[in-house]
Formats: structure tokens, sequence, C-alpha cells
């Protein structure tokens, strides 16, 4: 019998829209904390090595998790990780914040 590993899925900007409203996730910004502060996604959490244990204990592994950077290319790896450390529902944004902030103000 193969066991399936689970692995990170990479989701446009819109897909990350309906991945909001369709419910609960967990959103990590990998960026530096002065980009972090100066626009993010709504509702995320800014990850960082400072931070990392933390939020690996306080963040259920069962649910889906969103992992972005600048331009979805940290993130990937970010995201690979976490599945490594058993997360299942783990999300990179392809083209990263910098993708995400031209859809979401291209928006009504």
């Amino acid at each position: 019998m193969k066991s399936e590993k689970a692995t990170p899925k990479r989701i446009s900007a819109l897909e990350v829209e309906k991945l909001l409203e369709n419910g609960r996730v967990t959103i990590a910004d990998i960026r530096d904390k002065k980009s972090y502060l100066t626009s993010n996604i709504p509702d995320s959490i800014h990850l960082s090595q400072d931070n990392l244990e933390e939020f690996m204990k306080n963040t259920n592994a069962e649910e889906p998790l969103l992992i972005y950077c600048y331009h979805g290319i940290n993130s990937i790896n970010t995201a690979e990780y976490f599945v490594n450390q058993g997360f299942k529902n783990v999300y990179s944004l392809d083209g990263g914040y910098s993708e995400y902030s031209k859809k979401s103000k291209s928006r009504p």
C-alpha cells in the first residue's frame, strides 16, 4: 500500500479570493516586517524565524494554510517545509503579494 504524501498547492490570486470567501484559512506572510506592516492580505500573520515555533504550536495542521511572499518564490519552499511538518492543506500564492495586490485593486 502506497501512502500519499501531501504536497503544497500553488494557487493564483483569484483562487486566493475564493479560498478566503469559502471559510477558515490561516494566512502567513513571510515577507519582511516592514513590508507586512505597510500592506498585507487581511487577517494574515507575519511569520518569521522569531515566531515560527509558536505559530506551529498554535496552528491547526488540518486546516488550510496559505503562505505568501513577495513574488511567490520563497513561499513555495516555506509551503514545502510546512507539508514536511505534517500540515495537510498548504497553499503557496503564485506571484506572491505583488500579484495579489494587483488583483485586489482591480476588484469592483
